[in-house]
Parts: structure tokens; C-alpha cells; sequence
């Protein structure tokens, strides 16, 4: 039968599932062109069908060719409800009411696989099985199922041994809607700005001993504001992306399509291997970062007076207890440390989720070395540089971070009125040949200390993925101009408070480092350079 020059095939309504309905059309070749001599061109290919799927006009996403494979192949894969409205397309030859009448029929034809399916599954009795063949393919997460909730199901299907601090923080990760994590840090520095008004420490000044009067003002911190209203929910958003990408998309698409299901578990085993990181991060931003830095630096100075820290809000009531009691200022302070705690637990908890990333991929790529096929080449080149890139972008952050403590902690020891004075005024300074560096005074700085083991954090694990996927030919330009970048972030973090005119040197970087953010890939990747093989060592 022919229908707008195609042959048309009408539904035959006997009950047939979607696998035995699919290889009788299929071999017909139903809603193919007829040829130059009136025939049917013959039967339908994965890649002709693939093809024509993707060359609908209302279909812009397409349609990956290993899923149409999926469709030719004996095999338990059923079609998503996205793709049975591309099919139904192709099977009614564009006519609008074949078309709908193919709809009726794929569906009722998957739905009947799908009962097949499961009451098999029921007859032999293995409950192990049903995760296995009911996995979806990468195309139908991406099409019926949010990435989410895949993370969730992963994480079910662990087992009970998925319960410890490893496997539970990279759930924070990758469980729920993906701006969780960072909506939740952005809420914490939010409840503190609005506390801080309450109190009245929002914005404070004081005259310090040697008649400079100082804004302290907890919304003038950079290192309390910047940090946990922008720059950490950045790094939160760009490492779950980054995650989710990694568990939902790339690494599905470097495993054979028949151990899709085992990824999740085998992503889930490299996660729990760090178990004794996360513990020893746990323990230090808790213990050391948390309960006895704030001891040590707001309770023992408020209740004693005094101290070899410079006054900040959080031990402004020393000085000013008409702005804020002792009793408050404890009680703030112990919120605002707290809320820090958790907040760098998270950070290089992503820090390492992102290591353990870079090492599956170099793990995964190595087992695919010398590998012929295009498409898992192609697929090697797609992950790494979104891998790279994502990294990067962390990486820059963490350096931000990095430098607004240092900055605050500076600006605390300097002369200078409110943080942009000080910058300003060292700007000023060095293009007159003034250098006012030596005129602050000397305070114990801890921050300084934290603030390195930021940097060399990051610089690690942006390190580690500079040599794991240095080895990839299209990356080997971009990761030079990465580094270039980060050197010149760590100058600028290096340089602050150590010579009049650092600010000119920060002002430089931070412009580079918003740009990397915006551009990582410091302009558009060409398709054949995708294409390139990778020879991971």
C-alpha cells in the first residue's frame, strides 16, 4: 500500500509485542521511499532508520544510532515514549491519522513487551536480573527519566554497604535536583547576612589603638558574603554538573552497552574506596577548622577580651558591646563556624568526587586503548574535555575562595578603611611608587593557613588532571591556557599584602579567571579535532 509515495504498512492489531511487531516492519521496510522502479527500496537499517528519525523536522534532539541497534537486537530493550512518536512518524508515512493509529499500536506493543518481560523475570524467580534487564540505555535516561533519579536508583541498588560517609556525601552530590547543594549553602549565607542585621554587626566600624577606623562589618567580608553567596554555589553547581554528566552520560557511553547496569555499582565502588579521605576531610573541617578555630579565635577572645586577633565582627563586642552582646556574639559566631564547617566539608568533598572522576576516566580509557571504533573514540574526546573543563572551572573557584580569605585576613592587619579603600589605595600607591605594605600591624592570621590548603588543593587535583588528560591531543592547547590562567590566579593569591601594587596583579587575574568561567574552552572545540585517538598510558 502507498501513502505520500512511501510504502505504508497499517497496523496489524494481533497482539503482537514491540520486538516481534519492530522485525516484521523493519525487514518490509514500512514507510520507506519507493524506489526508481515502483518497488520498496527494501528493508530498514539501524543507521538508514537512525538517520531518517533524526532528519524529522520536529526532532531536534535525534535519535543515537545504539539505541535504534538496540531495537534490531534479540534482546529484552524495549523504545521510549519519545522515540515510539518518531516511529510512529516514520511507520505512517506522514499522514496524520496513520500516524496516530501506529502511536495506539507501538504502545500497546511496548506495553505488552513489558508485561512479557516482567512475568518472565518473575518465572525464574532472580530478582538480581530485574535491575539488569530493565537498565535503560543512555539515550532513554536522557529521554523518559530525570539524571537525578537515576543517581537515586544507583544508589539503591548498592546495597546496604553504600551506606557509609563516602557513598553518602557524593549522594549530596548527585541525589535530588541538581541546585540543592548550592541553593542550600546560598540559603545558609543568606540566614546569616539577615542575623547579622539583627544583631547589628551587618556594618560596624571601630578605632583601632592606632587611630585607623575600621569597617568590620560582617556583609564587608568578602571571605563570608563572596565566598558563600557566589563563589561556593558556583563550585557546587559546576562540580554536580560535572558529576551527574560523568554518572548519567559520560561514563555510560565508554562501557559496553551490555554492562550499562554494572556502571552505577562500579562508579559507586571507585566512591567508597575514598571512604578514609572523607572521614580524615570530615575530621578536620569539624574538629580543626570548626569547634577549636572558633575557640580559639571568637569564644576565648569575647570572654577573656583582648587576644592576638584582629577585631572583626565576630569580636566586636569587645570593643563595641552597645552594637552586640558577648552572649550574642558567642552564639552568632558558633552559627556562623558551624555553617563553615559544613560548607568546606562540602567543598573538598567535591574536590574529591572530582579526583575520582579524573582517575575513572584515565581507568576506563586505558581499557579502551588501541580500540578501532570511531564512535568510543569520539565518545574518549566528548568526555574529557567536558571533564577538563568542569575541573577548570572548580578549580578557578576554589582560587577565588582562596583569595577572598587571604584578602579579608590582609585587610584586617591594614591601614585601610573598608576592604575596596585598601584595594584601591595599594592600586593608587604603586603607580605613584609609594609602598604603605609595612604600615599594618602585626596580628596572628590562621586564615593564611587555611587559605594555602585551599589552593594546593585545588592545584592537586587540577594537576591530576592536567597529566591524566594532557595525553589527549585536542586538549593539549586549552590546558596550556588553563594553566597559564592558574598560575596566574596563584601569583595574585601569592602577592596579596606582600608588595604595594598586588592589586594590580589580582585585578588582572580575577578579569582572566571570569572569563575561563565563562569560555573554558576559550573558543568553540572543531568536530574533526573530537575525533582525534587518545593514548592513555
Amino acid at each position: 500500500m502507498l501513502s505520500n509515495g512511501k510504502f505504508f504498512y497499517p497496523p496489524p492489531k494481533d497482539g503482537s509485542d514491540f520486538k516481534e511487531l519492530f522485525k516484521r516492519l523493519a525487514a518490509a521496510g514500512a514507510g520507506r521511499p519507493l524506489g526508481t522502479d515502483g518497488f520498496p527500496a527494501g528493508p530498514w537499517t539501524p543507521e538508514l532508520l537512525a538517520e531518517a528519525i533524526s532528519e524529522i523536522d520536529s526532532n531536534r534532539v535525534g535519535v543515537d544510532l545504539r539505541t535504534v541497534q538496540l531495537w534490531f537486537q534479540e534482546n529484552d530493550k524495549g523504545i521510549s515514549p519519545a522515540n515510539i512518536r518518531w516511529l510512529a512518524r516514520i511507520f505512517g508515512c506522514d499522514d496524520p491519522i496513520a500516524i496516530s493509529e501506529w502511536q495506539m499500536e507501538l504502545s500497546a506493543a511496548q506495553s505488552r513487551l513489558t508485561v512479557k518481560r516482567r512475568e518472565g523475570r518473575r518465572a525464574t524467580g532472580a530478582a538480581v536480573l530485574e535491575a539488569l534487564a530493565t537498565a535503560p540505555t543512555e539515550t532513554e535516561i536522557r529521554e523518559t527519566v530525570s539524571s537525578t533519579a537515576i543517581a537515586q536508583d544507583a544508589h539503591a541498588s548498592w546495597g546496604e554497604s553504600s551506606s557509609g560517609l563516602a557513598i553518602r556525601s557524593e549522594a549530596l552530590f548527585s541525589c535530588g535536583s541538581p541546585l540543592n547543594l548550592p541553593a542550600a549553602v546560598f540559603a545558609g549565607a543568606a540566614a546569616l547576612g539577615f542575623l547579622s542585621y539583627v544583631t547589628g554587626v551587618h556594618s560596624v566600624g571601630f578605632e583601632r589603638m592606632d587611630g585607623v577606623v575600621k569597617q568590620v562589618g560582617f556583609l564587608w567580608a568578602p571571605n563570608w558574603t563572596v565566598v558563600f553567596m557566589m563563589l561556593l554555589p558556583l563550585f557546587l553547581i559546576f562540580s554536580v554538573e560535572l558529576l551527574l554528566f560523568w554518572k548519567i552520560e559520560g561514563r555510560l557511553k565508554l562501557t559496553p552497552p551490555c554492562n550499562h547496569a554494572d556502571s552505577f555499582s562500579a562508579w559507586a565502588r571507585n566512591v567508597e574506596n575514598s571512604s578514609f579521605i572523607y572521614w580524615a576531610v570530615f575530621f578536620i573541617c569539624f574538629i580543626f577548622a570548626g569547634v577549636i578555630q572558633w575557640i580559639e579565635v571568637c569564644l576565648v577572645p569575647l570572654m577573656k577580651g583582648g587576644g592576638a586577633y584582629a577585631i572583626d565582627w565576630g569580636k566586636i563586642a569587645t570593643v563595641r558591646p552597645d552594637v552586640i552582646s558577648v552572649q550574642e556574639a558567642i552564639l552568632f559566631t558558633g552559627l556562623a563556624y558551624l555553617y563553615m564547617a559544613i560548607c568546606f566539608y562540602l567543598f573538598f568533598s567535591g574536590l574529591i568526587l572530582l579526583y575520582t572522576i579524573v582517575y575513572d576516566f584515565s581507568i576506563l580509557v586505558r581499557t579502551l586503548k588501541g580500540r578501532p571504533d570511531d564512535d568510543y573514540q569520539h565518545a574518549i574526546n566528548e568526555a574529557g574535555s567536558k571533564i577538563i573543563s568542569g575541573i577548570f572551572r572548580c578549580t578557578v573557584l576554589g582560587i577565588l575562595i582562596a583569595i577572598c580569605m587571604k584578602g579579608q585576613s590582609s585587610y584586617l592587619t591594614s591601614t585601610g578603611e573598608n576592604v575596596a579603600a585598601w584595594l584601591i589605595n595599594d592600586m593608587y600607591s604603586a603607580l605613584q611608587g609609594r609602598n604603605n605594605i609595612a604600615a599594618g600591624i602585626g596580628y596572628r592570621m590562621p586564615t593564611h593557613y587555611s587559605s594555602l590548603l585551599i589552593v594546593i588543593s585545588t592545584c592537586f587535583v587540577f594537576s591530576i588532571a592536567f597529566v591524566r588528560l594532557g595525553v589527549c591531543g585536542h586538549l593539549r592547547k586549552r590546558l596550556r591556557t588553563m594553566s597559564i590562567i592558574v598560575a596566574l590566579l596563584v601569583a595574585s593569591y601569592l602577592s596579596i599584602g606582600a608588595f604595594s601594587g598586588f592589586s594590580v596583579l589580582l585585578g588582572l587575574s580575577v578579569l582572566s579567571a571570569f572569563y575561563g568561567l565563562l569560555n573554558p574552552g576559550f573558543g568553540k572545540l572543531q568536530t574533526s579535532d573530537l575525533g582525534e585517538n587518545v593514548n592513555v598510558s
